[in-house]
């Protein structure tokens, strides 16, 4: 239950005009100044607003009223509500945007396609309330305020929740390593990015410069080779003989 009850300066006015409590108990039950309080009973606050009885209200009980009047140090206290006033849960869908704060609407959606570009449309439209079309123009350059738009944190604007973008970014990003793993753009390990590149075998040092045995060599003819060395050798006897 809220400690502050319905429409507080008009409450105010109310027990300024209809009781004897201290400027002090005024303002701590309805959340004021004492100085507001003392300015309402001067007439230069509150000028014109009409005074909500709070016992008619339900807000306060008689008994505490007269409690506190007879003594100026008694603390006012709300009364309890008998009628619950159910929450309001809001609906699915895309978040309301007010009209003075839509024109920042694609300020917004550039900043958060430039410093969260794995949010997913569907997120963004959650988190700002555009459309699809919208954002698709923003990041094809194609808007008809593109040249003008500046990212602009949809925090700072008030377009959102810094809970809310936290909540669409870890759940974005939750998202993100099994895309890499199906794009096969994996990270190494810290133990295979330092691990040593394995050395030849000291049986086999030069194994994979060595050139391939073909599986079909000539056989060497030891007849034609002789011959060969013949060939060679005689030139050079008649040279001697000359």
């Amino acid at each position: 239950m809220s400690q502050t009850p319905l429409m507080p300066k008009a409450t105010a006015v109310w027990l300024v005009e209809n009781t004897s409590l201290t400027f002090e108990q005024i303002a701590e039950f309805c959340k004021l100044h004492p100085l507001e309080v003392r300015g309402i009973a001067d007439g230069e606050v509150a000028a014109g607003i009409k005074g909500l009885d709070p016992i008619t209200s339900g807000q306060l009980t008689r008994e505490e009223l007269e409690r506190a009047a007879k003594n100026p140090s008694h603390h006012l206290k709300l009364a309890e509500r008998k009628v619950k006033v159910p929450e309001i849960k809001r609906t699915k869908g895309p978040r309301y945007t007010p009209v003075s704060k839509r024109q920042d609407r694609p300020n917004a959606i550039l900043w958060l396609l430039r410093n969260h570009p794995e949010l997913k449309d569907a997120q963004v439209i959650r988190l700002i309330g555009t459309t699809k079309s919208t954002i698709a123009q923003i990041r094809d350059r194609t808007h008809w305020n593109a040249q003008t738009l500046t990212p602009i944190d949809p925090v700072s604007l008030g377009l959102c929740s810094q809970i809310d973008l936290d909540f669409e970014v870890g759940r974005a990003a939750k998202d993100r390593p099994a895309a890499l793993v199906e794009a096969g753009s994996t990270l190494l390990t810290v133990e295979e990015a330092t691990a040593p590149e394995p050395k030849p075998s000291e049986s086999q040092p030069f194994a994979d410069m060595s050139r391939p045995k073909r599986e079909e060599e000539a056989a060497i003819d030891v007849d034609s080779v002789f011959a060969k060395l013949k060939q060679l050798k005689r030139p050079a006897d008649e040279e001697d003989d000359e």
